[in-house]
C-alpha cells in the first residue's frame, strides 16, 4: 500500500516560487514556445516525471503542437518530423538531463553551429530547470493533471 507523500509545494514555498519564476524566465527570451515544449517533455521523458510529463503534453498541445510530433518525441533521431535545430536541441537536453556521460566537445561545437551564445545558454537553463522539476515531483510522487486548473492546462480537452 502507497503512503501519502508530502507537499513540496508547500513545505518549500520560497524556494519553490523563485523555481517557478526561473522556468517562466527560462529561454523565453531567445527560445521558440513550440521548441520549449518539446525540450520539457524530453526531460521528463528521460526522468520517468508522470506529472511533468502530462503538464507538458497539455500545454504543447494548447500551443498547437501536433499530435503526431508528440507522439514522435521519443524517437525524434529517426523522425522526419523535427527541424535539425529542434532535434539539436533534443540532442542538448538529453546530454544535460544523463549528464553524468558529461556534453563531449563534438556535440558543444555542433550545438554551437545551430544556437547562438545567447540560445544554448538560456537552452542549458531551461534544461536545467525542467530537471529540477523532474526532481522534485518524482520523489513526492505529485499526481498527473492534480494541478491542471491552477496551472492553467485544463482548457487542453485532455484529461
Amino acid at each position: 500500500m502507497s503512503t501519502s507523500r508530502l507537499s513540496f509545494t508547500e513545505q518549500s514555498k520560497v524556494a519553490v516560487r523563485k523555481l517557478f519564476d526561473l522556468s517562466a524566465a527560462a529561454g523565453k527570451e531567445s527560445i521558440e514556445k513550440s521548441l520549449i515544449n518539446l525540450i520539457e517533455i524530453r526531460a521528463s521523458q528521460i526522468n520517468g516525471c508522470a506529472f511533468c510529463l502530462d503538464m507538458h503534453v497539455k500545454q504543447a498541445t494548447i500551443d498547437g503542437e501536433r499530435t503526431l510530433r508528440l507522439l514522435h518525441v521519443p524517437t525524434w533521431r529517426e523522425s522526419p518530423l523535427f527541424s535539425e535545430r529542434e532535434k539539436m536541441a533534443l540532442e542538448w537536453t538529453e546530454a544535460i538531463t544523463n549528464i553524468a556521460g558529461g556534453v563531449s566537445d563534438s556535440l558543444y561545437e555542433r550545438a554551437r553551429k545551430v544556437f547562438s551564445e545567447k540560445e544554448l545558454s538560456d537552452l542549458t537553463v531551461l534544461v536545467g530547470a525542467i530537471n529540477m522539476w523532474n526532481r522534485l515531483n518524482v520523489p513526492f510522487q505529485s499526481v498527473p493533471g492534480s494541478m491542471d486548473g491552477q496551472l492553467g492546462i485544463a482548457k487542453s480537452g485532455l484529461s
